[in-house]
């Protein structure tokens, strides 16, 4: 009598590239085992996780030998540079090396803390600012940022109510006085600080 075990024949990997799945099927390569039973998904998650541009999968066993891999896929949310190189900052919280690809992300200058931008972006996103209006972000030593829009405008921002901050820039922003190319202080509570260029 032959109580033989499944073997696993094939792997489907989806959400991704084929240069990003042959990546994954290499990492997880030693840890899947020929019988579908015994396979290590808690293992084979940290495996791919690790891959930078990765932010989520799930692992499904289709019986009687198939390996399923479902992977969403960081997103890109601005560019920065460390060690005299471009990376891209992912959602996941993760650098990636920058290819040659050309992007229309803002870019963050300063000694940048992903946690630090990732609390600034949730911010944003609360806020009924637009985060793709934002062509460059500026942190400095304090954890205060700046940010230049698309449009020219400079907002100096507070280290407290940032999103509160942002709604009174966009009410303030709809008025024919405010001009391209201004800089706004909202760094001094109670108290705006308009500069034209």
């Amino acid at each position: 009598m032959n109580l033989g075990f499944p073997k696993i024949e094939n792997i489907e990997i989806s959400g991704v590239t084929t240069e990003e799945s042959k990546e994954i099927e290499k990492a997880i390569k030693d840890l899947i085992l020929e019988n579908i039973f015994f396979i290590n998904r808690t293992e084979i998650k940290k495996k791919i996780i690790s891959i930078n541009t990765i932010e989520q999968l799930n692992i499904f066993k289709n019986y009687p030998s198939t390996l399923k891999i479902d992977i969403k896929k960081t997103k890109l949310l601005a560019l920065t540079k460390k060690d005299g190189l471009d990376y891209f900052v992912g959602s996941n919280g993760k650098l990636i090396k920058k290819d040659g690809s050309i992007s229309d992300l803002p870019y963050i200058f300063g000694d940048l803390n992903i946690e630090e931008f990732l609390k600034l972006k949730n911010k944003i996103d609360k806020s009924n600012f637009e985060f793709e209006q934002i062509s460059n972000f500026y942190l400095y030593k304090s954890k205060r940022w700046d940010i230049k829009t698309l449009k020219g405008y400079t907002i100096k921002l507070p280290l407290k109510n940032v999103e509160k901050t942002l709604n009174l820039f966009v009410r303030l922003s709809k008025d024919e006085k405010f001009k391209n190319d201004m800089t706004i202080d909202f760094r001094q509570e109670n108290q705006i600080i308009l500069n034209e260029k």
